[in-house]
């Protein structure tokens, strides 16, 4: 399986109808060269600008669902659209869309651990609560969002419904960098899974990204990683790698916490 992460750079003075255009164009130039594409965290607006989230709010199937249906049916790509600020019922979310190679909503998914500390995002947009499994070709594919990454219950469950990689696209601030890499190692080893890691590069809301996208096979080896700037980070999946890890080391057998956990004992 061949994987493109675009690491689409966020300017505050590109218009956003401007920004979704461009990221449908960078979408269909990877067709032939990936049979899945990944976008990054709130491009659309910018992560950290959360004076723009309501404003910049859609519907489920509003513009940037609709132009990047379009993109993933021209390349003919499973497409991670990156995540936006969905606006439903009068709350806003931070959600995530998987679209099929015919265009087709294979999932959504909606951010559960929002981030800010009491601002920001944490108060601005309500929480996810369903964990999103998404069966392509030949992997299985868990959906987290940024901030997910610290929260490795999360993951384990997504390993108990089947995945056997992690796609997490992200707005990560430059200044945490290191745990970027870090927790996307941490994530790929202890669920013996791939992790695809898919940043925003520039600035915004004057925060500076991290970009570095990354992809860590079962292993916690680093299969590829992009610089800080707009960048494609273009790597080969091998689905067989995760059972083969799995079986050579089965760690994962002997989990006894989480597993039909006994009750604790009390004195």
């Amino acid at each position: 399986m061949r994987a493109s992460l675009i690491q689409i750079a966020v300017d505050p003075d590109e218009p956003v109808d401007a920004r979704r255009a461009r990221a449908a164009r960078l979408v269909r130039a990877e067709s032939g060269r990936a049979d899945l594409v990944v976008l990054p965290e709130l491009w659309t607006v910018g992560a950290f600008a959360s004076d723009l989230f309501a404003a910049g709010s859609e519907p489920l199937n509003g513009p940037t669902h609709r132009a990047m249906a379009e993109a993933a049916r021209d390349a003919g790509v499973w497409l991670h659209a990156g995540s936006f600020v969905e606006a439903e019922a009068g709350a806003l979310y931070n959600t995530s869309l998987v679209l099929s190679p015919d265009g087709e909503l294979a999932a959504s998914y909606r951010k559960i651990h929002r981030f800010g500390f009491d601002e920001g995002e944490a108060v601005l947009m309500a929480a996810g609560e369903d964990l999103v499994t998404v069966d392509l070709p030949h992997l299985t594919v868990g959906v987290g969002t940024c901030y997910d990454l610290r929260f490795p219950e999360l993951f384990r469950g997504l390993v108990d419904a089947g995945a056997q990689a992690f796609v997490v696209p992200a707005g990560w601030p430059a200044r945490r960098r290191a745990h970027w890499t870090l927790l996307a190692q941490a994530r790929a080893v202890e669920n013996q899974a791939y992790v695809l890691a898919c940043g925003t590069a520039g600035t915004h809301a004057g925060i500076e990204q991290a970009g570095h996208s990354i992809v860590v096979d079962p292993w916690g080896e680093v299969l590829a990683e992009a610089g800080p700037g707009e960048e494609v980070l273009r790597v080969a999946l091998d689905p067989g790698r995760v059972a083969a890890t799995r079986e050579e080391f089965p760690a994962l057998k002997d989990r006894v916490l989480g597993v039909a956990a006994p009750e604790p004992k009390r004195s």
